[in-house]
């Protein structure tokens, strides 16, 4: 009883309290994507500061000039190839995850010149979210086959390792400062690390049996906020001590669905709620503990995922309604 006590005094304190949520008061400007439906996923800021998105139901890239406003496609060559996330290298090349027919692309802007890369092996696998660590070494989540998988770019070289959770379904991931790959398991109430040289896997348990992690971002300090999505929570975790920080209602309540979600350059925590119509852009201070919202003007329909650009800008990706934006967050 004594023990059963304790760990419910521990979740109690660990958990925000709920506060008064402020009004933002930020530009946001949407473009259109070309195609129509094209369900734009994943927004990428590239090193030029374009905003590049992968149109998922169109089976094209999308790169948008901010400065101009200038949007251009880049078809795939293989068909159905469902890109859902994306990230660009330090020479400009656009990295993408093509879930639905299972590969990693690599497409080239200079050229449009599209390279595939599967595993040796015939291994299936549906590659998610991509991100890079610091030696240029390509990590990717599986959301269905349950795989963290590994690209080095030099080789082409694609290795896998099962998560130990039965369909946990890993889905946000992040590269620590230290150059540990962490994730969400979207399909429980857990989050996880690769050794990137060892490829063993290490799973962290939530305290709450309902929570669903689904999209993570980095701290400057080497801590993630992620948005739990099941709940309607923002949880900040530390993969140094391994343990859950604090955990805080999102303004829109327990149906909320928050989702996409990035750290700025000043610390602040910015994301979407998608199951509030219409979608609401949320800022976090984690110096003050409280938050602010804004009403996204297109309605969003669901902000799947968003990046942060090192000149205070938020890309979004507004999938329902076929468009991109631009947040200037700059204080």
């Amino acid at each position: 009883m004594y023990s059963r006590n304790r760990c419910l005094l521990m979740l109690l304190l660990s958990v925000g309290a709920f506060a008064a949520v402020g009004q933002l008061n930020v530009p946001i400007k949407e473009y259109a994507v070309p195609t129509p439906e094209a369900r734009p996923h994943d927004p990428a800021v590239a090193p030029d500061g374009s905003l590049w998105v992968t149109e998922q139901m169109a089976n094209k890239l999308g790169r948008l000039d901010p400065g101009t406003g200038t949007f251009k496609e880049y078809p795939l060559k293989t068909p159905k190839s469902g890109p859902h996330g994306l990230v660009a290298d330090s020479r400009g090349n656009i990295w993408f995850a093509a879930i639905f027919a299972g590969y990693i692309g690599k497409l080239n802007p200079a050229t449009d010149e599209i390279t595939e890369y599967r595993p040796s092996d015939g291994t299936k696998m549906d590659p998610h979210t991509p991100v890079f660590d610091q030696h240029g070494i390509l990590w990717f989540t599986n959301e269905e086959t349950n795989y963290i998988g590994r690209l080095d770019p030099a080789t082409g070289k694609i290795e896998l390792k099962k998560v130990p959770t039965p369909h946990a379904v890993p889905y946000g991931i992040v590269v620590t400062q230290s150059g540990v790959p962490f994730f969400c398991e979207f399909g429980a109430n857990k989050l996880g690390s690769i050794d990137p040289k060892t490829m063993s896997i290490h799973e962290y348990t939530l305290p709450a049996a309902g929570a669903r992690p689904r999209r993570i971002a980095l701290e400057s300090d080497g801590t993630v906020y992620y948005t739990d999505y099941g709940r309607g929570y923002l949880g900040h975790f530390d993969p140094a001590s391994g343990r859950l920080l604090k955990e805080f209602p999102s303004p829109g309540g327990s149906s909320s669905h928050p989702y996409g979600i990035a750290v700025g350059t000043n610390g602040e925590v910015w994301y979407s709620e998608s199951g509030v119509q219409p979608n609401t852009l949320v800022r976090f201070d984690p110096k003050s503990e409280s938050f602010s919202t804004e009403t996204i003007p297109s309605g969003g329909g669901v902000v799947r995922n968003m990046v942060a650009t090192s000149n205070g800008r938020l890309y979004l990706a507004c999938s329902g309604v076929n468009k991109v934006a631009v947040v200037d967050v700059k204080e």
